[in-house]
């Protein structure tokens, strides 16, 4: 089901309040650097990262984990960043987004992790884009979902180093998009093998488990479909905060946004079709059972006629009541009728397909 975090109604626009279960353990990051020079650093307090922070290269502050209001309300206030924005990275169950306020962009982006019992996870990824400085706010502060992108700046690989924020914010998108693709990946394989399930021998399991990736492909369509609009903002920028570079940068990531819809919308077809296979297999087997079953009934008719007929209290002593009673080969005789009118009738069937 789609999680949802409110507040009650009447509460004041902008008030911050830590979302339900979120970490009380929250990890303060500063990444700054540029063509020459890399600095890596977690800290204590904001202050003490203030001291490192040098408007002459580009910050990238990082904050893992949710429970700490009063440390995103100083970071607010420090860069000026809009408190409506803040009170939507505290929503971790909104849509994604994009919004550009004075001197930044908001971008609410999410990471899809596979859980456990074949389910999946989301992780809610809110970044704000200055001039000169970038603020991650990731959800679950146990977890570093950007490692691999500091790696990439520490080694000097790509173009990072030698760009502004803006590229390091396409970095951080990018792998956000493509955390989607192992995703689809796996539920790609579970209806292969449900397929296979499908037209070997349909069970009940197969339908639970089409409605179960059924259910994971709309929330993936729920995350995805939003990225094209963000996508399509940053291309558009006319606030100066995106370079012409990265929004050709941008655009390649577009395209893997496209084809992550096109493959949702594929699978969800594939999905429906596999749906309708085991309806049909269902109602083929059942067809199945009664035509045989009716065979078996029909062949049991001619006998169930004799056997009644015969099974009558008749006087033997008169010659007109069943004088087959009398016949010294009339047990054999009954069952050679028997066998015969059977035989005729699978004969019979099989010339007409029946059988």
């Amino acid at each position: 089901m789609i999680r949802f975090n409110y507040k009650p109604p009447g509460t004041p626009p902008a008030t911050l309040t830590a979302p339900e279960g979120a970490s009380g353990t929250t990890v303060l990051r500063l990444v700054k650097f540029d063509a020459e020079t890399f600095f890596d650093e977690t800290f204590e307090t904001f202050d003490e990262l203030l001291r490192e922070y040098d408007p002459a290269k580009v910050n990238w502050i990082d904050i893992d984990g949710l429970g700490d209001v009063d440390l995103l309300q100083r970071v607010a206030d420090h860069f000026s960043l809009h408190p409506l924005a803040i009170e939507d990275v505290l929503n971790t169950t909104q849509r994604p987004k994009v919004e550009a306020f004075e001197g930044h962009y908001f971008i609410a982006s999410a990471m899809v992790y596979p859980g456990d019992s074949d389910d999946l996870l989301f992780e809610q990824i809110s970044i704000f884009l200055g001039s000169r400085f970038l603020v991650t706010v990731q959800e679950d502060g146990a977890r570093d979902v950007f490692e691999k992108i500091r790696t990439r700046l520490r080694t000097g690989r790509g173009m990072a180093r030698r760009s502004g924020p803006d590229y390091l914010a396409y970095a951080l998108l990018d792998a956000s998009v493509d955390s989607i693709f192992p995703v689809l990946e796996g539920l790609g394989d579970s209806i292969e093998d449900v397929e296979e399930d499908l037209l070997e021998k349909p069970r009940r399991e197969c339908l639970k488990r089409l409605y179960e990736t059924k259910r994971l492909l709309l929330a993936l369509r729920r995350v995805a479909w939003p990225h094209r609009e963000i996508f399509n903002t940053l291309m558009r920028d006319e606030t100066g905060l995106v370079a012409r570079g990265t929004q050709l940068f941008l655009r390649d990531c577009y395209d893997h946004t496209t084809q992550i819809i096109d493959i949702i919308e594929s699978y969800r077809d594939l999905g429906a079709g596999l749906m309708d296979l085991y309806l049909s297999s269902v109602g083929f087997r059942t067809n199945e059972i009664i035509r045989v079953l009716t065979i078996v009934s029909v062949m049991f008719m001619p006998l169930t006629f004799l056997a009644g007929i015969y099974g009558m209290n008749f006087n033997t002593e008169d010659p007109w009541n069943m004088p087959e009673l009398k016949w010294p080969y009339g047990y054999l005789y009954f069952w050679g009728v028997s066998l015969l009118i059977v035989g005729s009738m699978v004969a019979f069937f099989k010339k007409r397909g029946w059988l």
